[in-house]
């Protein structure tokens, strides 16, 4: 399978080349565009230790998830995420797991396998709009960010310490704790809330740019509107 990451970093979209037969899954919702030869089938997310219904609520993900297969011809199709950000393709393969926020997932190739029903929440990897899953198998996975994509490759021992609404996905190879940001002081004052400490060997993708933190500075513009308006 061919494929293209344009406009990087700000606004990047993936175009992918599929042969007659070449099939690649996408977040539902994630198509801009696909040409006459793409045939879409539309099927439900599987159901992981919450349940499709309890992962749509909590996870924010969609119900299902679209499967475009090139019939008749060479297909094309362009897929982008919601925030402006990067797209990164990252290999997948037998020692080359990794463990992705639910949000960044944007499209996979056939062969890579999105474990939702990964224990690894109990851990602390969920809340505060954090939910993660355990990918395996082998082929492409394509991730989007919130901003640029910021990779730093630990070795063994070597530590990282990464706010949660900037952490994107690491290697399953790393071992990692869930905690608060200080004490209490630091936790209201400092803003951070939860953190993780990420232990390596492995990789780790983080994101420029903090969602939590720019829909609250939008709010800051929307809300004098909104009280004008509502005069």
């Amino acid at each position: 399978m061919r494929y293209e990451i344009k406009y990087q970093p700000s606004y990047a979209m993936l175009v992918v080349y599929l042969t007659p037969g070449e099939t690649i899954t996408a977040e539902a919702g994630a198509m801009t565009y696909m040409n006459r030869f793409m045939e879409v089938h539309t099927r439900m997310r599987e159901r992981g230790i919450l349940g499709t219904l309890g992962l749509s609520l909590i996870g924010g993900q969609s119900f299902f998830v679209n499967d475009f297969t090139a019939e008749s011809g060479e297909g094309e199709a362009g897929f982008v995420a919601a925030p402006i950000g990067d797209i990164s393709d990252l290999e997948v393969g037998p020692g080359k797991g990794m463990i992705i926020q639910k949000s960044a997932y944007i499209a996979s190739m056939p062969g890579v396998n999105l474990d939702l029903e990964w224990q690894g929440f109990t851990k602390g990897l969920f809340g505060q709009g954090i939910f993660m899953i355990k990918v395996s198998g082998t082929g492409r996975l394509f991730i989007n960010t919130f901003g640029a994509i910021d990779i730093h490759d630990l070795g063994p021992g070597e530590q990282l310490t990464v706010d949660n609404f900037h952490l994107v996905a690491f290697s399953d190879s790393c071992e990692y704790v869930v905690r608060k940001f200080g004490g209490l002081k630091e936790t209201i004052l400092g803003g951070e809330g939860l953190i993780t400490e990420i232990t390596g060997p492995g990789r780790v993708f983080i994101q420029t740019k903090n969602i939590r933190e720019f829909a609250g500075w939008l709010w800051q513009l929307i809300e004098p509107l909104v009280r004008y308006r509502s005069r």
